[in-house]
């Protein structure tokens, strides 16, 4: 992947070197829940990343202009080319896409959503619409879920940034009011797990769209295949306890990943993404 070629300029808020004390979670309900899910999810206790309501402590900003290393370069052009393929679809639509913002920390953050330890790995806060990533994650990746690559890397943000695009298309409040009136937890899973694989389409459809730019081939997709492959739910719970409950499913099976992924990226058309009608 050629990502050197994609458009920078992103919204980039550097807080590396800030963090946090303790490294918790200072928000209670279901900002505090969705996290340590997704820290159990990645096979992480959820009592490392789950602190208790302490004030949260502003994080210092690190890297001024002529500072930005690799990572944040990497990190910018991704952000800025999801931001050209969204703002340039929206428009078609008539409609107006607004920029998120990407959050680089180091250990700890705090978000509107309250205070995140990297454990969670990468996140949107759709409160004050931004990605949170600790870029530490990529390591992560490639020695716990088997699972790296640039294009991998490029996935999990396009990911988190098809979490905006729902909240600026409404879906995202749509969902939350359907939990609430679900009947049952595994209603209320469901209702994430399609979620997750339109999220999981729309960083496809980024991927479509970039792909002649970056020279992307089919290295690259297989690269996004294996991690979409490695953090389904049934992937993670079995490697995490052994065996798999389906109705604690919230982010889909591998397969359902894969299927989706390569539904956005084949087309390129995120009408292709209702993940919410017919079976998955």
């Amino acid at each position: 992947m050629d990502w050197q070629n994609l458009p920078g300029g992103g919204n980039i808020e550097d807080r590396r070197g800030g963090g946090l004390p303790g490294g918790g979670i200072a928000v209670g309900g279901i900002g505090g829940l969705i996290l340590a899910l997704i820290a159990m999810f990645f096979g992480v206790d959820p009592s490392a990343v789950l602190g208790g309501n302490q004030a949260p402590t502003p994080a210092q900003t690190r890297t001024a202009p002529g500072e930005q290393d690799i990572a944040y370069q990497f990190v910018d052009r991704i952000l800025a080319s999801t931001d050209r393929v969204w703002s340039d679809i929206f428009a078609r639509a008539g409609r107006t896409y607004t920029e998120p913002t990407l959050v680089l920390f180091s250990q700890a953050v705090n978000s509107a959503c309250g205070q995140a330890s990297s454990a969670v790995g990468p996140f949107y806060c759709p409160l004050d619409q931004k990605v949170y990533l600790d870029t530490s994650f990529f390591s992560q990746m490639d020695r716990q879920l088997g699972g790296g690559g640039d294009f991998a890397y490029s996935y999990v943000i396009a990911h988190e940034v098809g979490h905006h695009v729902q909240n600026e298309l409404g879906i995202a409040d749509q969902v939350t009011r359907a939990q609430q009136q679900a009947r049952s937890e595994a209603q209320a899973n469901a209702l994430s797990v399609r979620l997750e694989l339109q999220a999981d389409c729309f960083a496809g459809v980024w991927g479509n769209h970039v792909a002649d730019l970056a020279n992307l081939t089919q290295e690259d997709v297989r690269e996004a295949i294996n991690t979409a492959a490695a953090i389904g739910d049934d992937a993670l719970q079995r490697r995490g306890q052994g065996y798999v409950v389906p109705d604690s499913f919230t982010h889909g099976t591998s397969e359902q990943r894969v299927q989706w992924f390569m539904t956005g990226f084949q087309s390129g058309d995120p009408n292709r993404c209702d993940t919410f009608s017919g079976q998955l």
